[in-house]
């Protein structure tokens, strides 16, 4: 598809989307206001956490968890996210099992995690989300996790768990005793995730082998993506609006530059953090410091099974390393605005996906839009 084709295709997909109904049918979206992408947003959190089954793949089960708008003041109690048995980071500002706010079908986000990691490995990114408008679900990709390996090509079943996150949220939502009920918007969904979990969204816009591309996906953001696995001819089919962010210390960096090289996209955005690396995109500083906290110190933490911590957390946490904070206020300023661009579809976040914009503002970074 000829670039100027593929822009007039998203912009008539997008006037025709705001028209449908997220999962009800009832009512067509609302909008979400205009909000700076560089600072938390005005929505309470909330965060849960829940079980996702699916009897298309023999009940494979995958944990979620789950950041949404809350109502102010529905739970006073703050998200516990456990690292140690019972122990663990508390939210300062998620709230457990808060009520969602019912102002609204919100867009819907799925985040991926690396290859053996844990869905909870950026928890910044997910709330900043979620009080920005976005209802943001993180599944456990079963048998490619920190604590269970299991899986034989785990490539294989990141799509299909994307496929059935948003299948379990629009259950949710369609289902009149659930407090999700009418709570979503799955007809036009965004993906984005880390390493591996960039490869999942990268794979869920242009398919994987012999799976299709999942068509509720409209937009994706991969963050660090290993798309090794993914040939040629699959990110050259990649025509969806994209924004890619990596850092210029990471291998990956190559990989970030052939996919947005084969891409076809008519929305396609290139991030560089200078000097991050490959872990500056998740908490790893946020829980390495807290194992530290509680006496764990790095000589302890083979023995706690958390030996494969210890060469990421030097290398992005202490001297002379990129300080973390710009990194990861850089991912959250480009999902705020990209997604709030090509997902909520407010057009003034579209002046923070600009070349101008970075050279004047982020002088951290190299910022690169395809034409």
């Amino acid at each position: 598809m000829k670039k100027h084709q593929a822009s007039m295709a998203t912009a008539v997909l997008y006037l025709m989307a705001v028209m449908i109904a997220g999962c009800s049918g009832s009512s067509g979206p609302a909008p979400i206001p205009f909000m700076p992408p560089d600072q938390l947003g005005s929505f309470s959190v909330g965060h849960t956490t829940d079980l996702v089954v699916d009897d298309s793949r023999e009940g494979r089960q995958l944990k979620v968890d789950i950041w949404y708008p809350a109502v102010s003041g529905s739970s006073e109690i703050p998200t516990l996210y456990p690292l140690q048995g019972d122990a663990g980071i508390t939210s300062e500002i998620a709230y457990a099992d808060a009520t969602p706010d019912p102002a609204m079908e919100w867009p819907l986000l799925v985040f991926s995690h690396g290859s053996r990691g844990i869905n909870t490995q950026s928890l910044p990114l997910m709330e900043y989300l979620a009080s920005r408008g976005f209802v943001v679900v993180s599944p456990e990709h079963t048998g490619n996790t920190n604590s269970d390996g299991s899986s034989p090509d785990p490539a294989l079943d990141r799509v299909p768990d994307v496929t059935a996150v948003i299948d379990f949220m629009q259950e949710r939502c369609t289902n009149t005793n659930d407090l999700f009920h009418e709570r979503v918007n799955t007809k036009r969904v965004g993906v984005l995730g880390h390493s591996f979990g960039g490869f999942t969204s990268t794979a869920s816009a242009t398919g994987f082998g012999d799976q299709p591309p999942e068509e509720r996906v409209v937009a994706i953001m991969p963050i660090a993506a290993a798309n090794r696995a993914l040939t040629d001819e699959e990110l050259s089919s990649l025509d969806l609006p994209a924004l890619f962010l990596c850092g210029t210390e990471d291998g990956l960096l190559e990989q970030q530059n052939r996919s947005l090289a084969l891409a076809t996209s008519a929305d396609l955005f290139g991030v560089d953090v200078i000097g991050a690396t490959h872990t500056h995109f998740a908490n790893i500083c946020q829980i390495g410091d807290w194992l530290i906290s509680i006496g764990l110190t790095k000589d302890l933490w083979a023995s706690i099974g958390a030996s494969a911590l210890t060469g990421p957390y030097a290398q992005t946490c202490e001297p002379p390393a990129l300080d973390i904070e710009i990194a990861l206020r850089a991912q959250n300023l480009y999902a705020g605005a990209f997604f709030g661009r090509y997902l909520v579809g407010d057009q003034r976040y579209g002046e923070y996906l600009t070349q101008a914009y970075a050279e004047a503002n982020e002088p951290d970074l190299i910022f690169v839009a395809y034409e």
